[in-house]
This record gives C-alpha cells, structure tokens and sequence, in this order.
C-alpha cells in the first residue's frame, strides 16, 4: 500500500538480504460489456446494488490488456455527469476500496445525475495482469488513454483530437477521485495537460513506494531494489519471495491493522479473504515488484509534489482528503498540501490509507459537498 511501511520495514530488509543471496542471472482499442464474474470476486465483496461491469481493452506494446470497471448509476433517467474513481495503487489495489463511496454518491438525490465508474489498474484488481516492466510513465499512459478514448466507459460524447501529442477531452466535465499514488498519477496528467477535468479529488495523496521513502534512493539502495525487484519478477524464485512478502494472510493482516486502516477492529476476515485472492491471480507479483521498489513513484521529491498542484492553479478544482490516523511520513506529506498553491480545499477525516473504504460515509460527505461546490462554479 502506499507507504504501508511499518510492518513491512524489518521483513523487507530481511529479503533485500535473500535476493542477494538466491539472485541469479535472469536474462484501436475496444469496450464490451460483461456481467461480474462471480468465480473472480470474494461473495462477501459482491455489491448488493445492481451495477453495470465490464472490461475496456487497452493495447499497449504487443499487449491487448482487459482492463476490468464498474459503472455505478441512481435511478434517474436524465443525463449524467461523469465521475472516474480509481484506486489506491499498492500490492492489493482493487476496485473493492471505492464502491461504498460510489454507491453513496449516486444515489443522492441532487440537481445533478451522477454517474461513477470504477477501474482496475492494469496488473492489479480485476484487470489483466501481464508480464510488463511496470513504470509511473506506464501507468499514467494508461490512464490518459483510458480517459480519452472515443470508446472509453467514461467517453460518452463529444469530438476528440486523436493525435498522440495531444489526446485530450474536448470538455471538461469529468471529476476523477484518485487514492494515494493514483491522485499523484492523475495530477501528473492534468498538469502535463494530457487529461482535462473540472475537479480532482486526492484522498490521502502519496508519491513515494514503500521501500524509497524508508530507506532513501542512493546508488546503493537503488542497486538493491533493481535485485529484488528483478528477483520478484523471476520464475520460482519470484514466486517465494513473493509469497513471503506479500502473498500470506498474516502480511495483508499486518499491513491493514498498522497503517492501511485507522482501527483495526474494522479489518475482518473478508476483507484479508478478498485482498488474499487477489495476490493468487496469474501475474500478480509484476505490480508489486514496481511498486515496492520505487518504479511507479510519479515524482521523487516533495517540491515535485507541490509543483503538481501549484501547476494547476486556475487550471481544475483539486479537493485533499488527508487523514488523521496516517502513518507519520505519509501524513507530512498530506500535511504539506495545507495552504498550498493549487489546493482548492483541504479536509480531514478518519482513517489513514483507505478511508474511502474505512469511512466511506465520512468520504463520501465530503466528496459530494465537493462535487456541488464545484457544479454551482461552473454554472
């Protein structure tokens, strides 16, 4: 998880160790509709409202990746207005973390028609997962393509520049609400002005991966990561080391106690079932080898950090969700954003790394009263 460190910190120096030990050479697209596939997702997980799933092919390289998203809608008839969540990205992301928040917001009865539509990053959640040498470039290539295709589940209108230099919305309605490293990403490609949007939501933003924010990004260290991460990365041996790092009940457990959630009492049994299964699916381990070690890190720095913001002042509305219960080096940086060039707004709500699934009520509450701050604006 984004910066989930602290029960991390002793077993990860302990395999930086053992990949140095058991280290050996290793030497356009297209949109359909689907129902949920039930042998894919944990029974205790399944949305109890009726929603619209599917999966969006992304062609990247000599790959065509099945993206997997939901489409969460209130009953209205009118027409909606688009909202893109996407997770958390970390070792067990999915779309799971924001359906309760989805399921809130749609279903407020408004001026405005909400529509939500959650996606899987490509390598984690639902999504495909293939052997691909993961970077932040990579996936905010993804995102930027996933936002404006003419076939995207968020693309419902409009004419589109399809020229690769500049593949940008002709408008700018759609709102993205972005966890950790994944509102970093999104930032990163509205500054570059790759993606419009009239609003950005960042709940408990990161930028820097487990391992780089302990450990620091000398040559040393990162000559280490670039071992383990190919180590992970490697037949059978990955596998084990895998298994040891991320892929054991008792991890998961440890990770969301210590500083995924903010109480531990609201960490049950289905949900380390659920995010258990996921480390199972084929290819698993090629995401985490990236993101433990620093390769989707969307800057290196915090002054980079500010600079995301403070490039999009008068640009979007950007809305910081930080949380009281962060573990102490996320929460600088959170804290950080308080008064800070670009930053629309600043609140703080219960929770410490996934409050939109923690406190989805609270999350929700704000977003919403955000969504309608920025509707009433732009009227």
């Amino acid at each position: 998880m984004s910066t989930r460190v602290c029960g991390k910190i002793s077993s990860t120096r302990r395999l930086l160790v053992i990949a140095e030990k058991l280290r050996k050479p290793f030497t356009t697209i297209r949109a359909s509709a689907t129902s949920l596939d039930s042998s894919r997702v944990s029974i205790v997980d399944k949305p109890s409202s009726p929603l619209t799933t599917g999966t969006w092919q992304w062609k990247f390289q000599d790959n065509s990746v099945n993206i997997y998203y939901e489409e969460h809608k209130g009953d209205s008839s009118e027409p909606c207005k688009d909202i893109l969540m996407i997770p958390t990205i970390s070792d067990v992301s999915t779309v799971e973390e924001w359906r309760l928040v989805a399921k809130e917001i749609v279903q407020k009865n408004g001026k405005i028609n909400w529509r939500a539509t959650i996606v899987d990053w490509p390598g984690l959640g639902y999504s495909d997962r293939p052997k691909i040498d993961y970077t932040a470039d990579i996936m905010e290539t993804f995102l930027i393509e996933f936002i404006n295709a003419p076939d995207s589940p968020v693309q419902r209108k409009g004419n589109f520049s399809l020229s690769p230099s500049s593949a940008i919305q002709s408008d700018d309605d759609l709102v993205v609400f972005g966890g950790g490293h994944a509102a970093t990403i999104a930032l990163r490609a509205a500054k570059k002005g790759l993606v419009k949007t009239s609003a950005i939501a960042a709940i408990a933003p990161t930028w820097a991966g487990p391992l780089p924010i302990v450990f620091g990004r000398d040559s040393t260290m990162e000559s280490r990561y670039g071992l383990l991460r190919g180590t992970l990365r490697a037949p059978a041996v990955g596998w084990m080391m895998y298994n040891m790092l991320v892929s054991n009940e008792k991890a998961i457990q440890s990770q969301y106690k210590s500083h995924v959630y903010a109480d531990p009492e609201h960490v049950t049994s289905a949900i380390i079932e659920s995010r258990y299964n996921l480390t199972k699916q084929k290819g698993a381990r090629y995401v985490p080898a990236a993101f433990l070690t620093g390769l989707l890190d969307p800057v290196q720095s915090r002054e980079e950090f500010l600079n995301l913001f403070a490039g999009l002042e008068g640009v979007t509305r950007i809305l910081v969700v930080s949380t009281k219960g962060s573990p102490k080096r996320s929460k600088a940086e959170m804290t950080a954003l308080k008064g800070a060039k670009g930053v629309t707004k600043f609140v703080e709500v219960p929770g410490a790394l996934l409050p939109h699934e923690e406190y989805p009520d609270a999350v929700a509450e704000e977003l919403y009263r955000f969504l309608q701050e920025t509707v009433e604006l732009n009227c």
